[in-house]
């Protein structure tokens, strides 16, 4: 079977707007063919549709879904946000075997919440390929938001290309798909601008990280969708002026982050991953992979109205339309904004002087400590057992490491077993070092605590406990905000943009204890091998988070990594530690944590079972950025 364009939009819009027999419904796995691009490509859809049908519940009724897999492979369909019991979560290898070909499974849930989610494949690449749709679960009584008319905005991604390949290219060439990589008229440009020096040492610190400032997405070429339509043949949500609108966006996109704002209308904002807000209005957000956002709009005059979702990388747009007309033609998009590009704060590094304090991104400023960077030799790796070269500067590429984001060593991602004694050769800093290798930070004329030592263990590594440094101590490990995005939107000024801090749920959280303990989970990788990892190990290799049920638990992620990652824990809400107190802390599923920051929830371990937690872009999952969580009814010490 073969779906042009408005042949497809046209089958999902029907599915949108229509509806099915309440608590049970069919659903069919198949392969097709579409037309996104202007060429015909494979895809993969449910019932025919891309994006697959709307499935509309009720809050506390009980759901039956049949689910046939038409494909010569496993699928699978995860109900992302639903608390559900651990073997209807949908994901193979943790919840079940996953549905074999020519086989149905049958999922049975009751419903215990409401809001905006959607669902999709946790099998292979499949969600790239199509297979992912949206859901709503309406309360039983009225909806604290109140709303004369609803669409849902599905946004997504598409490449005609077989996902495997753009995998493979990645790995391949991390920057395979980056367009936009910087050329000798920027480095001009920047001397025009900065001068030679502060350019050169720029250039220096990223080529010697092995990054690029440029490098916002890992893949770019995509046609994006609305609902399963380009903005060729745009989606068009028709209205009355003078109506609330409520807009349900869901970002479904398989790697891209998008812009939202709806030139001529300001938007409040009323629930976000399903969970209901105080309102708060604003004139664009950002929505990370997998986030979903509500808004209402109140259009008062005809329009139409284009709805912008601009890709973070900014190589084009997903977009729709509130008109007052059934359907329009082709939508006239405005230029894209200018490309942001990463900065040395972003990654966690300041070459500047700025006295003894520590850089607030999250690593050690070794300007600010009177060290010469990069050049001279900061670390013994001959006493590691490297070879270097003899000036003692760390050639990464030669020794096949990639370095973190904000510039700080993952020597478990380097495979160093570390010394017992002399981790830093600090005499070479100029540093008097006590005889068994700590920091003497009070030598270096820091204001240091007592404690300060770093936690290698939490990050894989294996180091004496008298030879570590606290990097939590020290105030280390990025901003402890998401609002300050990286890279910044770009809006006009005087633009209010939605960040994490502006949430706050509406309806008050029961669980007000403190946090019985903190686990920490730095997010890394190594683009130039295109690994991702969680507190430095692959899925593979690693073992289970484990939490005991009903305890309080705060959950501190840790970027060491250029790019942002939606960490999304399957089976329970997390509570966002934004400003806001306890009680109003909002709800969420998918918490964005931006390039060198570092960002806390808190989790009450209500839901037994085994749970997949990972990076939701899907190639950092598939390349290892995946644990499983383990919630058990176990005596305190058996967790330790």
């Amino acid at each position: 079977m073969t779906m042009n364009i408005r042949s497809c939009a046209f089958v999902a819009l029907l599915a949108m707007t229509g509806t099915a027999n309440a608590g049970e419904y069919t659903l069919s796995i198949d392969e097709t063919r579409v037309n996104f691009t202007g060429a015909e490509a494979d895809a993969l859809a449910i019932n025919g549709s891309i994006p697959a049908p709307l499935l509309r519940f009720t809050d506390g009724e009980d759901v039956t879904i049949h689910v046939t897999n038409n494909l010569d492979e496993t699928s699978s369909i995860h109900w992302h946000g639903l608390l559900v019991p651990p073997e209807m979560d949908g994901v193979p290898g943790i919840s079940f075997d996953g549905i074999p070909p020519g086989e149905t499974f049958t999922y049975r849930f009751p419903i215990r919440q409401t809001g905006t989610y959607w669902y999709h494949s946790h099998s292979g690449y499949q969600e790239q390929e199509g297979i992912y749709g949206p859901m709503i679960i309406d309360p039983i009584g009225p909806d604290p938001v109140a709303y004369d008319r609803e669409f849902v905005v599905l946004l997504s991604d598409w490449k005609d290309d077989d996902p495997a390949d753009v995998h493979a290219n990645l790995k391949a060439s991390s920057d395979y798909y980056n367009y936009a990589q910087r050329t000798v008229f920027d480095f001009f440009d920047d001397v025009s601008e900065r001068g030679l020096g502060a350019t050169v040492e720029d250039r220096l610190a990223w080529g010697e990280m092995r990054m690029m400032p440029t490098d916002l997405s890992d893949v770019s070429g995509y046609t994006f969708l609305t609902n399963g339509q380009t903005t060729e043949a745009p989606w068009t949500g028709q209205f009355v002026p003078g109506e609330r609108v409520r807009l349900r966006f869901i970002n479904g996109a398989a790697m891209s982050y998008f812009d939202i704002r709806i030139p001529g209308l300001q938007m409040e904002v009323v629930q976000t991953d399903g969970q209901n807000v105080v309102p708060v209005t604003v004139d664009e957000f950002r929505i990370a992979v997998a986030e979903t956002y509500d808004v209402v709009v109140t259009p008062q005059e005809a329009g139409p109205y284009q709805i912008l979702a601009e890709s973070i990388d900014r190589t084009g747009f997903a977009a729709g339309v509130l008109s007052t007309q059934e359907g329009i033609g082709s939508v006239t998009l405005p230029p894209s904004r200018p490309r942001s590009l990463l900065t040395m704060a972003d990654m966690g590094m300041n070459h500047g002087g700025m006295g003894d304090e520590i850089s607030s991104q999250g690593t050690m400023d070794h300007a600010a400590m009177g060290d010469e960077m990069p050049s001279q030799s900061t670390m013994d790796h001959a006493a590691m057992g490297q070879d270097m070269p003899p000036r003692g500067t760390m050639d990464h590429a030669a020794m096949g490491h990639e370095m973190p984001s904000q510039g700080t060593m993952d020597h478990a991602a380097m495979g160093h077993e570390m010394p017992s004694q002399s981790t830093m050769d600090h005499a070479a800093m100029g540093h008097d070092m006590p005889p068994q290798g700590t920091m003497d930070h009070a030598a270096m004329g820091h204001e240091m605590p007592s404690q300060s030592t770093m936690d290698h263990a939490a990050m894989g590594h294996d180091m004496p406990q008298q030879g570590t440094m606290d990097h939590a101590a020290m105030g280390h490990g990025g901003p402890v905000s998401n609002d300050v995005f990286s890279p910044p939107v770009g809006a006009p000024e005087g633009a209010k943009i939605l960040t994490y801090a502006d949430l706050a749920a509406l309806e008050p959280n029961t669980d007000l204890r403190e946090p019985e303990r903190e686990i920490v989970v730095r997010l890394g990788g190594n683009m130039e091998r295109y690994i991702w990892t969680l507190n430095g190990e692959k899925f593979a290799d690693a073992g289970p988070i484990m939490l005991r049920y009903g305890e309080r638990v705060k959950l501190t992620f840790i970027n060491e990594t250029m790019m942002n990652h939606p960490m999304h824990l399957h089976g329970m809400f997390v509570e966002l530690d934004n400003g806001q107190p306890t009680e109003t802390q909002p709800r969420k599923h998918v918490v964005n944590v931006g390039p060198g920051r570092t960002y806390s929830v808190d989790i009450t371990a209500d839901e037994a079972g085994e749970w997949a937690f990972h990076c939701h872009l899907m190639y950092h999952m598939s390349s290892g950025m995946f644990r499983k969580v383990v919630v058990a009814k176990l005596a305190a010490e058996a967790i330790q």
